[in-house]
C-alpha cells in the first residue's frame, strides 16, 4: 500500500512571482489620495469586541465587569475610552461623596452622600462658615458687654471661695488657731497673741492645754475640709455660668452664620441634619474660639503647614470632597478614570499622616480619594498587567467590587506593620464599571486560577489582530489611513502610498490574505513614512517614502541579524550553498529580538549505524532542546518504523544535531529538515546545499505548516545573495505556507529573474526528490520499493542493518555458550 510520503513524489515547479507577493494595485483603490475618503470614526474588524463592550456597559448585573484581552497596538485602550467617554457623557452624573468628622467618635470619619454638585458648594460653605466664627467669636469676647458679664462672674465665684474662707477664719482666730497657706495645702496651727505657736514651744505646753489645742484643730480641720469639698462645685458652677454666658452671646452668631448655609441647601435633609449637629458642637466648644496669648498661638512646635485649615482646631467642622460630580451643573457626565499607576493607595485611597511632637497624627480632612472613589458612578480603565504586579491591590480591587463598598486599607495594615494612631473612615458605597485591559495570557491564566475571576469579570471583549483581506475591507483599510493622517495632522497618502502600506500590513499579519489590525504600528509607520516625505520635500505620502519608512526600521534594529550573516559569509559559522552533502541539509530558524524577526539557516547533520532502533537528538540529550523540538524528532521514529522494513525490528542508531548550535533549540519546524537529512544517510544519497528546508512533517509524512515563513526565506536569501545567486539557490517551504507569502520584493526580483526559487512542498518524497534528484519510489504490486529509489535504499540499508544485528546477536551466544562450556 503506498504512503502520504510517496504519493505525487513528481518535479516540482517553483511559485510564480506573483505568489511570492501579492500586490495591491492603486488604480484598484479608486482614489488619488486620502484627502478624498472620508473618514472612519469607528475601528474595522472589531465586529465582536465592539458588541461584547456595548453589552457590558450597558447591562446594570452584578459583576458584568469587562476584561478587553488582546495584544497590545490593537487600539483596546484607545477604542474602549473612546466609546465609554461618549456614553459617560450621556449618563446621569452620580451623587457626590464627602467625609465629615464624627463628633461622637473622632476616629470613625462618616461619609456623607450629596446630590451631584454639592459637594463642593457644601464645603466652601463650612469654610466660609469657620472663617467668619474666626472673626467674630472673638470679637463677642472683647466687647465690654462680655467684659462686664465676665467679670461679673469672676467676682461673684471669688466673693463666694473668699467668705467661706473669711468665715473659717474668723472661727479659727477665736479659738486661737490659725490658717496657713503651704506649697502643700492648708495647714492649721495654734495660736499665742496673734501669732502661730512653733513645734518647739507647743511641746512644753501642758499635757490638758495641748490636748484642748488639738481638740479645737481636729474640729476645724472638718470645717476646712468641708469648705475645700465644696471648691469643684463652686468652679463647675463657675464654669456652667461661663459657658452659658458663652452660649447666650455666640448663639445668634451661629444661628446667623449657619442659617445662611441652611437657606442655600434648603431641600437637602442630609446636609440640614448635618448643619444641626454641627451647630450643637460650636454650642457645646465655643472656647475653641476665645482669643489666645501669643505664646499659646505658636505652641511650643509650630503647627504642620500640611493641616487643611488655618487653624487645625477648627478642621473638626470642615468638609473633605471624596468625589464631586456635575462640576457644571447639567447633571449629566458621569465619570470615566483611568489609572496608569495602580498601587494600592492609587485604588482604594490613603490616609496621611503629618509628624507632631514625634508622633504621626491625622484627622479626616487628610483622607485621599482612589481611583475608585473617583469613578464611583462611571467607569474605572485598568492595565491588568500593571494591577496584578502592585502588591495587595488585585485583591483589594476583588474586595471592592465583591462587597460594593470602597474601604480604605493601607499596605502597612494588609500587613500588620501599622502602629500609629489612624482612622477608620466610613465604608462609602461603590457602583463602577471596571475595564481590566491585558494580554489573552493574563486573561486565561486568571480564568483558571483565580476562583472570583469569573465572578467578577463576566465579559469578554476579545480584540482581533487581523481581518481578511478582501476588496471590501481593503477600502475601509484605505479610510483608516485617512482617518489617521487626519487625527494627527499628516501629509496625505496618495493611492500607491496607500497600497504600499497596505502591502506591509498583510506581511505584519504574516498572511497574504490577512491585514493586521495592529492599529500602533500602523500609526507609526504612517508618521514615519509622513517625515521621510517631508524630508524630500513632497505633498503627498508615496510608496516609495513608506518603502524609505520600512527599511528605516529595518536598519535601525538589525545590527544582530547583520552580525550573524556576517559570520556565516566569513566561514565562522558553517553553511554551504552550493555543492552536495550526504546526511546533511539547511534548515531554517527565525530569531526574534524585541519587535524585530529576521530568519537564519543552520546545518542539520546526521551519522546512522546499527543499533536498537533509537533515534538520538544531540539537543534533547543535551537538555539544549525544548519539548516541540523533542516531540518532532520522536515524531520521525514513527515515520521510519511505519515506513520502512516493516517485517523485521528496527535496528538503527542514528544522530541528529544542530550543528554550530549554542542555546536552545525548540519548535519542531525543523522536522521535516531532519527527516531529510536522515533518509539522505540512510540511502546514502547527497542533497542539494543549494536549498533550504522549513516545515514539520507528521507520522505519515505530510509537510505541516509554521510560522515566519518570511523571515526564514528571506534569511536564507541574504546568505545566498552575500555569496552570489547561481540560480540553483532556494527553499522548499510547506504548500500550506503559500498564502503567508509577502517576502521582501528583492525577493521576488531575484525570483523572477529566475536567480532563487521558492518550492511548494506537500510531502516527504516530493521534497527529498528534489532535494536529491533521485525518484523518491512508491510500493510496486509486490509491496517492494524500486531499488534504485530512494526509499528503495532506505528500506534496504535498513534491513542490512537488521541482518548485521541477527548475526551479532548469534555471533554473540555462541561466544557466550563456549565460555559457559569452558
Amino acid at each position: 500500500m503506498a504512503t502520504a510520503a510517496s504519493k505525487g513524489a513528481t518535479s516540482l515547479s517553483p511559485l510564480t512571482p506573483e505568489m511570492l507577493r501579492p500586490l495591491c494595485d492603486p488604480r484598484s483603490l479608486g482614489f488619488k489620495t486620502t484627502a478624498e475618503l472620508q473618514p472612519i470614526d469607528t475601528l474595522i474588524g472589531q465586529e465582536r469586541a465592539l458588541g461584547a463592550l456595548r453589552f457590558g456597559s450597558d447591562i446594570d448585573q452584578p459583576g458584568y465587569n469587562l476584561f478587553a484581552l488582546g495584544p497590545q497596538g490593537t487600539g483596546r485602550h484607545s477604542t474602549i475610552h473612546s466609546y465609554l467617554k461618549e456614553k459617560a457623557s450621556d449618563a446621569v452624573a452620580p451623587d457626590d461623596w464627602v467625609y465629615v468628622h464624627n463628633f461622637a467618635s473622632a476616629h470613625r470619619p462618616k461619609a456623607m452622600r450629596l446630590t451631584a454638585g454639592s459637594a463642593v458648594r457644601f464645603r466652601d460653605s463650612m469654610d466660609e462658615l469657620v472663617e467668619d466664627l474666626r472673626h467674630a467669636i472673638p470679637e463677642v469676647f472683647q466687647s465690654d458687654e462680655y467684659r462686664e458679664r465676665r467679670r461679673a462672674i469672676d467676682m461673684e465665684f471669688e466673693e463666694t471661695q473668699e467668705r467661706a474662707f473669711e468665715e473659717l477664719n474668723k472661727k479659727a482666730k477665736e479659738q486661737d488657731v490659725a490658717i496657713l497657706r503651704t506649697p502643700m495645702g492648708f495647714a492649721l496651727a495654734p495660736m499665742s497673741e496673734g501669732q502661730a505657736i512653733k513645734p518647739e514651744v507647743f511641746n512644753l505646753l501642758p499635757k490638758e492645754q495641748k490636748e484642748a489645742i488639738e481638740e479645737k484643730i481636729s474640729e476645724l480641720q472638718k470645717d476646712l475640709t468641708a469648705v475645700l469639698e465644696k471648691l469643684p462645685l463652686l468652679q463647675k458652677q463657675h464654669r456652667v455660668k461661663i459657658r452659658d454666658l458663652n452660649a447666650e452671646l455666640t448663639e445668634s452668631i451661629f444661628d446667623t452664620s449657619i442659617k445662611a448655609i441652611a437657606d442655600r441647601f434648603a431641600k437637602n435633609e442630609v446636609i440640614l441634619e448635618r448643619l444641626t449637629e454641627v451647630r450643637k458642637d460650636l454650642v457645646d466648644h465655643v472656647e475653641l474660639f476665645l482669643p489666645q496669648n501669643e505664646d499659646e498661638a505658636a505652641g511650643a512646635v509650630p503647627r504642620s503647614p500640611t493641616a487643611r485649615g488655618a487653624d487645625p482646631r477648627f478642621n473638626r467642622y470642615l468638609v473633605n470632597v471624596m468625589i464631586s460630580n456635575d462640576v457644571d451643573g447639567d447633571r449629566k457626565g458621569a465619570p470615566l478614570v483611568t489609572e496608569d499607576h495602580p498601587t494600592l493607595a492609587n485604588v482604594v485611597g490613603r490616609i496621611e499622616h503629618i509628624a507632631q511632637f514625634g508622633a504621626l497624627m491625622t484627622d479626616f480632612t487628610m483622607i485621599r480619594p482612589g481611583a475608585l472613589h473617583r469613578a464611583n458612578g462611571g467607569y474605572l480603565m485598568l492595565d491588568a498587567r500593571k494591577v496584578l504586579t502592585e502588591p495587595f491591590c488585585w485583591e483589594a480591587l476583588k474586595r471592592a467590587l465583591r462587597s460594593n463598598t470602597i474601604t480604605i486599607v493601607s499596605a502597612a495594615e494588609e500587613l500588620s506593620l501599622a502602629s500609629t494612631i489612624s482612622l477608620e473612615p466610613e465604608p462609602i458605597p461603590l457602583k463602577v464599571k471596571v475595564v481590566l485591559i491585558g494580554e489573552r495570557i493574563l486573561y486565561y491564566l486568571l480564568s483558571t486560577l483565580d476562583p472570583d475571576f469569573a465572578e467578577l469579570f463576566k465579559v469578554e471583549v476579545d480584540f482581533d489582530e487581523e481581518l481578511p483581506r478582501s476588496a471590501e475591507n481593503v477600502e475601509l483599510y484605505a479610510r483608516l489611513i485617512a482617518s489617521i493622517a487626519s487625527r494627527e495632522r499628516l501629509q496625505p497618502f496618495n493611492a500607491s502610498g496607500v497600497a504600499r502600506v497596505i502591502e506591509e500590513t498583510a506581511r505584519l499579519a504574516g498572511d497574504a490574505e490577512r491585514l493586521s489590525l495592529k492599529i500602533g504600528q500602523l500609526a507609526d509607520l504612517l508618521r514615519e513614512a509622513d517625515f521621510w516625505a517631508a524630508e524630500a520635500k513632497r505633498k503627498t505620502i508615496a510608496a516609495a517614502d513608506v518603502d524609505r519608512a520600512v527599511a528605516e526600521q529595518i536598519h535601525r534594529a538589525d545590527r544582530i541579524r547583520e552580525r550573524s550573516h556576517e559570520a556565516i559569509e566569513r566561514g565562522t559559522v558553517l553553511i554551504d550553498t552550493e555543492g552536495i552533502a550526504t546526511g546533511q541539509v539547511n534548515g531554517l530558524s527565525v530569531i526574534s529580538l524585541g519587535s524585530f524577526s529576521f530568519g537564519r539557516p543552520s546545518r542539520i547533520t546526521v551519522r546512522v549505524r546499527v543499533g536498537s532502533g533509537k533515534v538520538i537528538d544531540i539537543e534533547r540529550e543535551t537538555k539544549l532542546g525544548g519539548p516541540l523540538h523533542s516531540k518532532g524528532v520522536l515524531i520521525l521514529s514513527g515515520y521510519l518504523a511505519a515506513n520502512y522494513a516493516r517485517d523485521v525490528p528496527m535496528s538503527l542508531w542514528a544522530s541528529i544535531v544542530f550543528e554550530q548550535s549554542y542555546g536552545g533549540v525548540d519548535g519542531d519546524s525543523a522536522s521535516s529538515a531532519e527527516l531529510y537529512a536522515l533518509l539522505s544517510a540512510l540511502a546514502e544519497a547527497p542533497i542539494s546545499q543549494a536549498l533550504a528546508v522549513t516545515g514539520s512533517v507528521n507520522q505519515y509524512g505530510q509537510i505541516q505548516p509554521i510560522g515566519g515563513v518570511n523571515e526564514k526565506i528571506e534569511g536564507f536569501f541574504d546568505v545566498c545573495k552575500a555569496r552570489g545567486l547561481s540560480g540553483s539557490q532556494g527553499v522548499l517551504i510547506p504548500a500550506s505556507n503559500v498564502k503567508h507569502l509577502m517576502l521582501r520584493p528583492d525577493v521576488v526580483a531575484a525570483a523572477k529573474e529566475g536567480k532563487f526559487s521558492i518550492y511548494p512542498v506537500e510531502t516527504i518524497g516530493q521534497g527529498i526528490e528534489l532535494l536529491t534528484g533521485t525518484p523518491a519510489g512508491e510500493r510496486g504490486a509486490e509491496g517492494v520499493f524500486p531499488p534504485d529509489s530512494i526509499n528503495g535504499r532506505v528500506e534496504a540499508r535498513l534491513m542490512r542493518f537488521a541482518e548485521n544485528r541477527k548475526l551479532f546477536a548469534m555471533n554473540d551466544g555462541e561466544t557466550e555458550k563456549a565460555n559457559e562450556n569452558t
